[in-house]
C-alpha cells in the first residue's frame, strides 16, 4: 500500500459546527497513522488557535497555517517557512480598513490583534473560553493596528468580517485591484487577506516535495474557497457535503457533511 499524505482543513471539515472532533475521525486518523500515512493540518487558523486539535490528533507533522502563509513546527515552537505581509502593504490595507470602516483581525507572531471585538473575535473568544488556559488562543486588543503593525516581527494575514457580505465582497475586490493582495473566503462572512501567492495548495506542495513525495500521494479534505487550491493540487481532492457547489466542483470526491462520520468512512474504505 502506498503511504499517503492526508491534508486536513479544520473548520467546516474535520471540526463539527461546535468546533469539536468526532471520535470516529480521531480513531480513523490514528489507524491511518499506524498504517504509515501522514496526516497534516492545513488551516486558515493561526497556530495559537489549533492547540486542542493538534494535541488530540497526536500529530508529529508541522501545521500549515493562515492559508499557507507559513509552516509551523508545533513541537519546536518555530516557523519553518513563511511569506508574511510586508509592513508597508499591511499599513496600506489598514488605511483602507479605516476608510471603508471594515473591522480587521491581524494575525501576527504568536497572537491575533484587534481594535474592536466584532465578528470573528467574538466567535473565537466564546469558543476559547471553554478551553484550558494553556490551550487558549492569544487575542490582544490594541488602540491602533497601524501602530502595532510597525512593532511585530511578522504579519501573517488579516481576517475581515462584516454583517454586510456584499460590502465585504466589494472591499475584497478593491483590495485585490489596488494592493495586489490575496483575498479568500474562509467562512460565510469572513474574508482572509494575505500576501499574493500564498495558498494552502502551494505550501502543501512544497512540504510534500520536501518529504520526497508527490502530490499524487495526497488526499486533501476541505469545505471552503480557501481550500480549493489544495483540492485541485492533491491527487485526490475530497469536498465535504456542507461545501458550496462551487467548491465541490474542484474536488474528485464529495462525501457527507462535517456532522457525521464521513471522513472516517472515507479513510477506512479508501486508505486502509
Amino acid at each position: 500500500m502506498t503511504s499517503r499524505v492526508i491534508a486536513l482543513d479544520l473548520d467546516g471539515t474535520l471540526l463539527t459546527p461546535k468546533k469539536t472532533l468526532l471520535p470516529s475521525s480521531l480513531e480513523a486518523l490514528a489507524r491511518a497513522k499506524a498504517a504509515g500515512h501522514l496526516p497534516i493540518i492545513v488551516t486558515g487558523r493561526h497556530h495559537v488557535a489549533i492547540h486542542p486539535f493538534y494535541q488530540a490528533l497526536a500529530l508529529d507533522t508541522p501545521a500549515i497555517c493562515c492559508n499557507g502563509t507559513y509552516l509551523y513546527d508545533y513541537h519546536a515552537k518555530k516557523v519553518l517557512a513563511a511569506d508574511p505581509l510586508p509592513v508597508n502593504q499591511a499599513q496600506q490595507l489598514i488605511a483602507l480598513l479605516e476608510e471603508y470602516q471594515v473591522h480587521g483581525l491581524m494575525y501576527v507572531d504568536n497572537a491575533m490583534l484587534y481594535e474592536k471585538p466584532t465578528g470573528h473575535v467574538l466567535r473565537t473568544t466564546a469558543w476559547a473560553e471553554a478551553l484550558p488556559p494553556e490551550q487558549r488562543p492569544v487575542f490582544q486588543q490594541v488602540d491602533s493596528l497601524r501602530a502595532a503593525a510597525a512593532e511585530v516581527e511578522a504579519i501573517w494575514k488579516f481576517a475581515l468580517t462584516d454583517e454586510d457580505t456584499g460590502k465585504l465582497k466589494n472591499f475584497a475586490h478593491h483590495v485585490e485591484q489596488t494592493l495586489g493582495l490575496e483575498c479568500e473566503w474562509s467562512w460565510h462572512d469572513q474574508v482572509d487577506i494575505a500576501r499574493a501567492g500564498n495558498s494552502k495548495g502551494k505550501r502543501l506542495a512544497e512540504w510534500v516535495a520536501a518529504q520526497g513525495l508527490s502530490m499524487q500521494n495526497v488526499v486533501a479534505f476541505g469545505d471552503n474557497y480557501n481550500d480549493i487550491s489544495m483540492l485541485q493540487a492533491a491527487g485526490t481532492g475530497v469536498a465535504m457535503g456542507n461545501a458550496d457547489d462551487a467548491v465541490k466542483a474542484h474536488a474528485n470526491v464529495v462525501i457527507g457533511d462535517n456532522t457525521v462520520d464521513s471522513i472516517a468512512q472515507f479513510i477506512d474504505k479508501e486508505l486502509l
